[in-house]
């Protein structure tokens, strides 16, 4: 596996390296000891699935601590924007929002550490993403960000107005105004 890292510390994209041949291809989304050597420890305990059509925008969300988690995002079929945004006050980078493009095809996947706000949006005709995560779900910690957040100048690659969001996602407050304990 290769790592690529991003301009924000501790946010990184993970590259796999992919077997191909006639039949195919093979390669390891996640290997605990490849990670290990590689300086990333974490204990992921779920995984989580969603399926989704296009102009879905999801997010963005995250879980305060102590239920704070961890996610390892990759795309099954399809492709998306994932997205992060940096919620630790004491970071350099709180409050900047780092974005790639996440496939089946490029098989790149987004190690999103805690501190971070995290969601996407689907550009390809449906798309399914997985992500591990190293804290169960814990509904009195969530906690979100507008999508549209203007401080965060995010592109999403597609038109706001007609985004698919949740009427939950719709009401989040913006990051000034959030309930982040980062």
């Amino acid at each position: 596996m290769n790592i690529e890292k991003t301009f924000i510390k501790d946010l990184v994209v993970v590259e796999p390296i992919v077997f191909g041949d006639e039949r195919g291809y093979f390669f390891e989304s996640y290997s605990k000891t490849k990670f290990s050597d590689l300086g990333i420890e974490i204990e992921f305990v779920q995984d989580n699935q969603s399926f989704s059509k296009k102009g879905t925008l999801r997010g963005l969300h995250y879980q305060n601590p102590p239920f704070a988690q961890t996610k390892l995002v990759r795309v099954l079929e399809g492709e998306i924007i994932d997205v992060a945004v940096d919620l630790r006050k004491d970071s350099p980078t709180y409050g900047k929002a780092f974005s790639v493009l996440l496939s089946a095809e490029n098989k790149k996947q987004l190690l999103v550490p805690q501190g971070f706000a995290h969601g996407f949006s689907v550009i390809s005709e449906t798309a399914s993403v997985m992500y591990k995560c190293d804290q169960f779900y814990n509904k009195a910690s969530e906690g979100g960000i507008k999508f549209d957040d203007p401080s965060l100048s995010i592109d999403w690659g597609m038109d706001l107005e007609n985004a698919i969001v949740s009427e939950k996602d719709k009401i989040l407050p913006f990051i000034e105004n959030c309930n982040s304990l980062f």
